[in-house]
C-alpha cells in the first residue's frame, strides 16, 4: 500500500466520557437529520448553461470544455454521495463548509433507497460522472462518499475504470473490508454485499495495478456501524491511500463535524500525488 503523508485534524477526547458525548451527539444529529430528510428526497437542480459574450459580443451558449465552474479557475467539481437509505440532506453542513471559500463546485447525487446492488449503483454513478464532466468541461472530479456511498464510489473507481475520472476519493465511515454489524439487516441484498465475505468486498481486494485515484479514508474509533471499526480503513497494496483516524465521534457525525469537514477540505485541496514515508494515519484525538 502506498501511503500519503498525514495532515492534522484534532478533536479533544477523553475516555469514557468521550463515549457518552459521542452517543449524545449521534442522537442529536439523528434527530436533526430526520427533520431535514424530506428536503433531500428530490434530486437537486442542476445548473443550466449560461450564455457568455464571444469575441463579437454576441451571446454564445456555453457547452463542453468552453464552460468552467464558479470558484477558482481550475476548480475540480466535488460530488457528494450519501449512505444506505439516506439522501443528499446528510451533506447540508459539509456542502456549506466546502463551498464557503468559493473554491469548490459541489454537487450531491441521490441514488434510490431501493438500490439492491453496489455494482449497479456504481455504474449509475459512472454515468452521472460522465454527465458532470461533459457539462462542466472538466476531465476529472473529486468524490466524497459517506458509508455505503464510499463503497459505491470505490467500486466505480477500482472495478469500472473510474480512476480516469476521479482525482481524489474521500470516504467517511465506509466498510471497505465489510462490516458484521446488525446481522438481521442481511435480509437486504445491499447489506449482504457489505459483509466481509461478500463477492463485492472480494472484488475490491483484487489487484488494482495502475489505479490513478488518490484515496483518503476517515474512520472513527467510536463508529458503531463499522464492526470492527478498522474496517473503514483502506488496506490495499496497489492503492495510493491515506487513512485518517477520527477519535470521539460516531458514524453519523462524520459528514457533519466541522473538524472532519476541515480535514476533507484539506484533502481535496492538497496537491499531494506521490507516496510519502510518514505513517498513513492522522489521529483526531
Amino acid at each position: 500500500m502506498r501511503i500519503l503523508p498525514p495532515f492534522p485534524v484534532t478533536l479533544p477526547v477523553k475516555w469514557p466520557a468521550a463515549l457518552l458525548r459521542a452517543t449524545a451527539l449521534e442522537l442529536a444529529i439523528l434527530a436533526g437529520h430526520l427533520l431535514l430528510y424530506p428536503t433531500g428526497l428530490t434530486p437537486e437542480r442542476r445548473p443550466r448553461p449560461r450564455p457568455h459574450k464571444g469575441a463579437d459580443d454576441g451571446a454564445v451558449a456555453e457547452t463542453g470544455a468552453a464552460r468552467r465552474l464558479p470558484g477558482t479557475p481550475d476548480a475540480v467539481p466535488t460530488v457528494l454521495l450519501h449512505g444506505f437509505v439516506d439522501n443528499r440532506s446528510v451533506f447540508v453542513l459539509l456542502r456549506r463548509a466546502l463551498s464557503r471559500q468559493g473554491s469548490h463546485h459541489v454537487e450531491c447525487l441521490n441514488y434510490s433507497p431501493l438500490t439492491c446492488d453496489v455494482r449497479a449503483a456504481a455504474d449509475l454513478l459512472g454515468r452521472h460522472v460522465e454527465e458532470i464532466c461533459a457539462r462542466t468541461g472538466h476531465a476529472e472530479i473529486d468524490i466524497v462518499g459517506h458509508s455505503l456511498g464510499g463503497l459505491i464510489a470505490r467500486y466505480y473507481v477500482q472495478r469500472l475504470g473510474g480512476d480516469r475520472r476521479v482525482r481524489t476519493l474521500v470516504t467517511l465511515g465506509t466498510p471497505h473490508s465489510g462490516t458484521t454489524v446488525a446481522p438481521i439487516a442481511s435480509a437486504h441484498p445491499i447489506v449482504r454485499q457489505m459483509r466481509p465475505d461478500s463477492p463485492v468486498i472480494e472484488e475490491l481486494r483484487m489487484p488494482a495495478p495502475g489505479c490513478r485515484t488518490r484515496f483518503v479514508s476517515f474512520w472513527s474509533d467510536l463508529d458503531r456501524i463499522m464492526a470492527p471499526v478498522e474496517t473503514a480503513r483502506i488496506d490495499h497494496p496497489d492503492l495510493l491511500v491515506q487513512n485518517v483516524q477520527v477519535s470521539g465521534i460516531g458514524h453519523l457525525a462524520l459528514p457533519v463535524h466541522p473538524a472532519v469537514a476541515d480535514g476533507i477540505r484539506e484533502a481535496l485541496e492538497s496537491g499531494v500525488s506521490e507516496a510519502g514515508s510518514s505513517p498513513g494515519a492522522a489521529s483526531v484525538a
